[in-house]
């Protein structure tokens, strides 16, 4: 559900490798479960922390579990006020594709050094400028006068997003130095985003009927107040030499922001006209320059003999199609809640907690299930799952009873939940240690781009010439997905490792 992040939820153990983009050092102190390095006076000193006094360690972990909450509610909330901001700002079907993937696709580009970055800089301090930006961001989105204002607000909002999710978990990791106390504190923190996901349909569709649909991001604000307050009650964090590697950053932001551009304008403007063009010419520059920098730099972000890893592209790629039928299918049925079926956002929000509450608990048996059969049958089985959850919405219409929507809508729920976890630790255990934090920041980056670009499809397609909902257009996006997830399920099936 979230475009941020998370996506479906996975495991407490699994959550640790894949949301956080941390460098060698945290992966390696995370595997081993060793303490931090002794305490040291000041910051400034490289590998070095003040200790936690008593009582700090659940102010950190209060204060990273709710940065983490406040992101995943913000995305699944304004999922559901889109038709009420559209109506309010105008903008058309492309206006509120923008919304979602503004945010979406600046999470992505940056989450690959945002690791590095909250290394640089300590955690603390990371994660109190991300959250002071997101605030500030989310002030800007609730004020915002017109279409383009809100997008660029989200923008903000979007990258401050990529600083925070991966320093909340840096901020638990350095709070807790027993293994098995930070594990169970992980745990929490996942389940948070759990959560999360479930209140966030039901809030931003209470927030948009009562209020209006800028109280879903004016309400971040006190929020964000809370936060920064906690964070003074927590010791400051190490800070460690990183390599900032920004002109592999640059190009990514540029050729995601035109494949964007190309795919959801494309279809308004027309695929021939100039701009499009000239979008989809900015994308294919910025994927060369990408891999010209990853390719002579000394530390690449992304080091390109990795990927020839096959145990690493093809998750890579599963990820990608995972993300894209899930957010594609969360993006389509909120609008069809709404604008076929007249739901107010509250209903359509309640829609959506039977599906959160199946991906929650899938979640806590996958892990199980991956080590009695091997990680890739249920990373196979769940991409079949999902491919008969696309299947399987084909004959909604406006009057299909609600039940059957909720019948047909658990497929979706437990698809991508089975196979997340399974998917992240076979990643995970194919890199060496010093390269976990690379190549999960790498599949954030990827299953956050699938989830943009569904978004961006699904969006052109269910706008019909009259402005209104297009079901024959919803089921082109869902026959296209389909044919994606069967495509990697094969690729999974061939390629992958069966333990």
């Amino acid at each position: 559900m979230p475009a941020t992040h998370a996506s479906t939820s996975t495991s407490a153990a699994s959550i640790a490798a894949s949301t956080s983009a941390s460098p060698p050092a945290h992966a390696e102190r995370a595997r081993q479960g060793s303490p931090r390095p002794a305490a040291a006076p000041r910051e400034r000193q490289p590998g070095r922390a003040r200790p936690t006094p008593v009582g700090g360690t659940s102010v950190a972990l209060v204060a990273a579990l709710l940065g983490f909450t406040v992101i995943t509610i913000d995305v699944t909330a304004v999922n559901i006020a889109l038709p009420a901001i559209r109506h309010s700002l105008g903008g058309g079907m492309a206006g509120t594709q923008w919304v979602v993937d503004a945010y979406t696709l600046m999470f992505a580009a940056l989450m690959l050094s945002a690791g590095a970055l909250s290394d640089r800089a300590g955690a603390r301090r990371a994660y109190a400028w991300g959250v002071a930006l997101f605030t500030l961001a989310s002030l800007a989105c609730g004020l915002a006068p017109g279409i383009g204002a809100l997008v660029a607000a989200r923008v903000a909002q979007g990258g401050a997003a990529a600083v925070v999710m991966p320093a909340s978990l840096s901020l638990v990791r350095q709070a807790f130095d027993d293994a098995r106390a930070r594990a169970q504190a992980i745990a929490l923190w996942t389940v948070g985003g759990s959560v999360a996901m479930a209140a966030g349909p039901v809030l931003g569709g209470l927030l948009t009927d009562s209020v209006g649909w800028r109280a879903v991001f004016l309400i971040n604000l006190p929020v964000g107040a809370v936060i920064l307050a906690l964070l003074a009650r927590v010791p400051r964090s190490p800070r460690r030499p990183a390599a900032l590697d920004l002109g592999g950053q640059l190009s990514a932001v540029l050729a995601l922001a035109g494949l964007a551009f190309t795919v959801i304008e494309g279809g308004r403007l027309g695929w021939t006209s100039a701009p499009v063009l000239a979008a989809a010419a900015l994308t294919v520059a910025g994927g060369c320059a990408f891999r010209v920098v990853e390719a002579r730099h000394r530390q690449p972000m992304v080091p390109l003999n990795m990927l020839t890893d096959r145990r690493v592209s093809v998750p890579l790629v599963v990820g990608f199609a995972v993300n894209a039928a899930f957010y594609g299918g969360i993006f389509l049925l909120g609008l069809y809640y709404q604008q076929l079926r007249g739901m107010s956002g509250l209903e359509a929000g309640l829609m959506f907690i039977p599906v959160s509450a199946v991906v929650t608990v899938t979640n806590l048996f996958s892990p199980r299930l991956a080590a009695r059969i091997g990680r890739r049958p249920v990373i196979v089985a769940g991409q079949l799952v999902f491919t008969g959850a696309m299947l399987a919405l084909l004959p909604l219409a406006a009057h299909t009873p609600l039940w059957l929507v909720v019948v047909l809508l658990l497929p979706l729920s437990t698809g991508g939940a089975v196979l997340v976890p399974a998917l992240t630790a076979l990643l995970i255990d194919a890199v060496p240690a010093e390269r976990a934090g690379t190549a999960s920041g790498l599949l954030n980056s990827l299953r956050q781009t699938g989830g943009a670009l569904a978004v961006a499809l699904f969006g052109g397609l269910l706008a019909s010439p009259d402005g209104g909902f297009s079901l024959s257009g919803m089921r082109v996006g869902l026959l296209a997905v389909a044919v994606l997830l069967l495509v990697t399920a094969a690729l999974s099936r061939l390629f992958l490792p069966r333990g």
